[in-house]
C-alpha cells in the first residue's frame, strides 16, 4: 500500500510540475493544480486557500466546490475548519465535517453535500500561506499515506508561491515580497533610518522542487549529511573543552546529523518525488511551525538547532553559501534573526540601520548599536522570512517600527520626521557649547556614556561635558579569549586622549545578566539579572578585575583617574573592591609605574538596598551614579527584558520619584556626588523631572544630549517643582499627565 502510495505521489507531482510550466497565468495554474489532486485523489472537492493578509484566507480556486464562490469566499484565521488548520498549522481530518468541532457552514459555496474533509497548512519555513483542502461525499477519514501525499504537494504549492507561480489580481495572489509590510518590535536603539535591505544570512532559495530521479536525489542528500557530519565534527574538535555551552550545542547538532528518523523522514519525501533540497526544506518548515507552538525552551533550542542544521544542510545541496555575490548597498539596514557583538562591530558605522527577529534591548547587539548610534529594533518577528537583498525599508527606532517596501504615503511621512529630526538637530547645534541652565539658574552637567573608541568624536560635537559612564566590557565581549593587560593598557589610554582633558568614568567590568563572556560563562542560573554578575564576578575572581585596574592605572600615566564598580548591593562590597584599588595601588608604585595624578572612586546605585546603606557609605564613596535601567526593573519588579511588563511602571511614577528624591536628599546631606545614569536620562522629559527632584548631572546617549539642553533650558525648575508636588498632592500616579500639560501650556 505504501509503495504504491509513494508512486501515485510522484505521478501526482510529475503532472503537477507540467501544470505549472509554460507561459500560464497564475489562476489557470490554480484551476489545473485542483482538478489534477481531485482526480489524482479520487476525490470530488479540491480547493485552495491563500491568505490575502495575515488574519484573512480568500478561496482561490476549486474544483467541485461553487465557482461564484471563488475570490468571495473569505475568513478569518481560526474561523471554520480551514481557519482552524491555518491558526494551529496542523492537518484536520474528519469523516463528518459538519459535526466537526469549529465548522462553519458557508453556503455560497455548495460544500454542504460533502462530508469528508482533510485540511493541510501550506506553508513554508514557518509562514504560513494558506490551506489546502480535499472533500468528498463519502464519510471516512483519509489514510495517514493520503494525509502524507496532501502534505507533499502542500509543501511543493508552498515553494512555488513563493516562486510566484499563482500570481494574479486581488490581495491573496498578487507577488509575495512586493507588498508592503510593517514590522513592530521593541526599540532597542533610537533614531530614523532609511535604506535598503541587507540580509545578514541570506535566504536559501529551493528551485528544483520536483525530481525525477528518487535514486540519484537519496545519494546527492546522503552525500550532503555525511559532509555535515564531517563539518560538525570537525567545529567539536575546534572547541575542544574550552566552551561547554557550544560543545553542548554542537553535540546536538551531531545528534541531529546522525538522527536515523530524520534522515528517513527526508529519504521518505524523495521517494514522494521531492527533490533533496525540498525534502530538507520540508523537514524544516514542520520544525520551525513546532518552534512556534512549543513553550519550553529546552525544546525550543533543540528545534532551533535542527533549524541551523537544516540550513547548513540546504547550503551544502544548492551551493549557496553565505556569500552570494550580492552587492551590498550604499545605505545598508541589516536584517537578521540575530547577530552578535563581534559581527556587528565588522559592519561598523556602515549600518544606517538594523532590524533582528530576536535580540533584547540588553543584549550585546544592542550595547554595540548604541555606541555606534545605529537605529536598532529587536522582535521584529518574521521580516527575514519577507525581507530580500535590496528591498526598500524604513527603521522608525523612535517607535520601534519598520517599514519594508513602504508605499508612497508612509516614506512622504517618513522623511518628513527625518528633516524635522534633522533640523532639531541643527538646532541643537546652535547651542552645543552653551550650559545646560534652566531659567531659575540652575545649571545641570551634561555627560555621555560610551563604550568604544569609536564613541569618542561624539564627546567634542555633542557639547557633552564628559564620559560620564565608559562600558569596559565590550572589548571583552567581542572576543574568543581574554584580551591582554596591555591590549587594555592602550585602549585606556587612547580613550583618555580622545577626551582631552574631560572627565572619563570608567565603569569596571559588568558581565553576567545579558553580557557573558563566551570564554568565561557561569552554570545555568534561574534568574541571571539577580544572579552572579558585575561587582561578584569581579570579587569572586579578583585576578581578573585586578587586572583591569591595573591597566587603568597605567593608562592614566600621571593623569587623573575616575573608576566606578557596578551592582554594588552593600556596603561591604564597595569596601571590598576599593581594598583591591588600593593594593592594586600599592603594588604598582612598588613596581615604580607612574600613579594617577588623583583618583576617584565611585560606585553605581542600580540595587534599591545601596540606597538605605549606612551614612558611613555615602560619606566614603567618592561618588554615586544611579543606574536608571536596572534600578528601575528591581523597583517595580519588572524585567525591563519582558515586553509584557516593562512598559506597565512609568519612570515618573510618583513612587520612584519620591524614591530618587530621598537618595538625593541622602547624597545632599553627605556632600556625595550625584549622577543619573541610563535610558531615561536621555530622554528630555524624563531628564527635566529628575533635575527638577534635585539632579545636578545627568549621562546620557550622545544625540540625546541636544534634545536634553534644548529642553532644560527652557525650563522653570521652580515652577516644574510645583507640578510635580500638586500631582503628588492630588494622589496621581504619575506625574507624567500633568508636566505634559504643564509643557503644552508652556509652548
Amino acid at each position: 500500500m505504501a509503495e504504491r502510495q509513494e508512486t501515485g505521489s510522484r505521478k501526482l507531482l510529475g503532472r503537477l510540475r507540467d501544470a505549472m510550466a509554460g507561459n500560464v497565468e497564475g489562476q489557470a495554474r490554480l484551476d489545473r493544480i485542483t482538478h489534477l489532486i481531485a482526480d489524482s485523489m479520487g476525490c470530488e472537492v479540491c480547493s485552495i486557500y491563500l491568505f490575502r493578509d495575515e488574519d484573512t484566507l480568500e478561496l482561490c480556486a476549486t474544483e467541485g466546490l461553487n465557482q461564484d464562490a471563488v475570490h468571495e469566499t473569505r475568513m478569518k484565521l481560526g474561523e471554520g475548519l480551514v481557519g482552524m488548520v491555518a491558526r494551529r498549522r496542523r492537518v484536520v481530518n474528519t469523516a463528518d465535517a459538519p459535526q466537526t468541532k469549529g465548522f462553519r457552514y458557508m453556503p455560497e459555496t455548495g460544500e454542504e453535500v460533502f462530508s469528508s474533509f482533510l485540511g493541510v497548512p501550506i506553508q513554508r519555513l514557518g509562514d504560513a500561506l494558506g490551506v489546502l483542502v480535499v472533500q468528498s461525499r463519502t464519510a471516512r477519514e483519509f489514510l495517514p499515506d493520503e494525509v502524507y501525499a496532501l502534505e507533499v504537494v502542500a509543501m511543493v504549492l508552498a515553494e512555488m508561491t513563493e516562486l510566484g507561480a499563482f500570481v494574479g489580481e486581488g490581495a491573496a495572489m498578487s507577488a509575495r515580497h512586493l507588498q508592503p509590510a510593517m514590522y513592530r518590535g521593541t526599540v532597542g536603539q533610537e533614531g530614523a533610518a532609511e535604506g535598503h535591505v541587507w540580509l545578514h544570512e541570506p535566504r536559501v532559495v529551493v528551485t528544483n522542487v520536483i525530481a525525477d530521479d528518487p535514486v540519484r536525489e537519496s545519494e546527492r542528500l546522503r552525500e550532503a549529511v555525511e559532509q555535515l557530519r564531517v563539518g560538525v565534527d570537525k567545529m567539536l574538535e575546534i572547541a575542544g573543552n574550552h566552551d561547554k555551552d557550544q560543545q553542548q550545542v554542537l553535540e546536538a547538532y551531531r545528534m541531529f546529523a546522525n538522527s536515523k528518523g530524520w534522515m528517513r523522514r527526508m529519504e521518505e519525501d524523495i521517494s514522494n518525488g521531492l527533490s533533496a533540497e525540498a525534502s530538507v526544506e520540508k523537514e524544516q518548515s514542520l520544525a520551525r511551525a513546532r518552534m512556534g507552538q512549543v513553550s519550553d525552551n529546552y525544546l525550543r533550542e533543540r528545534l532551533s538547532d535542527l533549524d541551523d542544521l537544516s540550513n547548513r544542510l540546504l547550503r551544502i545541496l544548492t551551493g549557496q553559501g553565505a556569500d552570494t555575490g550580492a552587492e551590498m548597498p550604499a545605505d545598508p539596514i541589516l536584517v537578521a534573526r540575530n547577530i552578535g557583538p563581534a559581527e556587528l562591530l565588522e559592519y561598523g558605522r556602515s549600518l544606517k540601520g538594523i532590524v533582528l527577529e530576536e535580540g533584547s534591548v540588553g543584549s550585546h547587539a544592542a550595547i554595540v548599536a548604541r555606541a555606534l548610534a545605529i537605529p536598532l529594533i529587536v522582535h521584529a518577528s518574521r521580516v527575514t522570512t519577507e525581507a530580500l537583498n535590496g528591498d526598500h525599508i524604513m527603521v522608525d527606532g523612535e517607535q520601534g517600527i519598520a517599514h519594508l517596501r513602504p508605499d508612497d504615503t508612509v516614506v512622504t511621512a517618513f522623511r518628513d520626521k527625518i528633516a524635522m529630526l534633522a533640523a532639531a538637530q541643527e538646532r541643537y547645534t546652535s547651542i552645543r557649547d552653551k550650559p545646560a541652565q534652566t531659567r531659575n539658574g540652575a545649571v545641570v552637567s551634561l555627560h555621555m556614556n560610551a563604550g568604544l573608541m569609536a564613541d569618542l568624536p561624539s564627546l567634542v560635537n555633542s557639547g557633552a561635558e564628559g564620559v560620564g559612564l565608559f562600558r569596559t566590557e565590550l572589548q571583552f565581549l567581542v572576543r574568543n579569549q581574554m584580551p591582554r593587560r596591555s591590549e587594555l593598557v592602550a585602549l585606556y589610554a587612547r580613550v583618555l586622549d580622545a577626551a582631552q582633558g574631560r572627565r572619563v568614568v570608567f565603569r569596571t567590568l559588568d558581565i553576567g545578566s545579558d553580557k557573558v563572556l563566551p570564554y568565561m560563562k557561569p552554570n545555568d542560573e534561574p534568574n541571571p539579572a539577580l544572579g552572579w554578575r558585575a561587582i561578584r564576578v569581579g570579587l569572586d575572581k579578583p585576578g581578573i578585575m585586578r587586572m583591569q585596574l591595573q591597566a587603568l592605572i597605567r593608562a592614566a600615566n600621571g593623569r587623573p583617574l575616575t573608576v566606578m564598580f557596578p551592582f554594588v548591593a552593600q556596603f561591604e562590597e564597595y569596601r571590598e573592591a576599593r581594598r583591591l584599588m588600593d593594593k592594586t595601588m600599592a603594588a604598582e608604585k612598588r613596581l615604580g609605574h607612574v600613579l594617577p595624578e588623583s583618583l576617584e572612586i565611585g560606585a553605581m546605585l542600580e540595587t534599591p538596598s545601596l540606597a538605605f546603606a549606612p551614612v558611613k557609605f555615602f560619606e566614603e564613596v567618592d561618588f554615586l551614579s544611579i543606574g536608571g535601567n536596572d534600578l528601575k526593573q528591581f523597583f517595580f519588579a519588572a524585567d525591563r527584558e519582558n515586553e509584557r511588563v516593562r512598559r506597565r511602571y512609568d519612570t515618573l511614577n510618583v513612587s520612584f520619584l519620591s524614591f530618587l528624591e530621598g537618595i538625593v536628599e541622602r547624597c545632599g546631606l553627605t556632600k556625595t556626588p550625584l549622577s543619573f545614569c541610563g535610558e531615561d536620562a536621555g530622554r528630555p522629559v524624563e531628564a527635566m523631572c529628575l533635575a527638577a527632584i534635585g539632579f545636578r548631572s545627568l549621562s546620557m546617549r550622545p544625540a540625546s544630549i541636544g534634545p536634553v539642553k534644548s529642553l532644560l533650558r527652557r525650563t522653570d525648575l521652580d515652577k516644574l517643582r510645583k507640578i510635580i508636588a500638586d500631582a503628588r498632592h492630588r494622589g496621581e500616579m504619575s506625574v507624567r499627565p500633568s508636566v505634559m500639560e504643564w509643557l503644552r501650556q508652556q509652548s
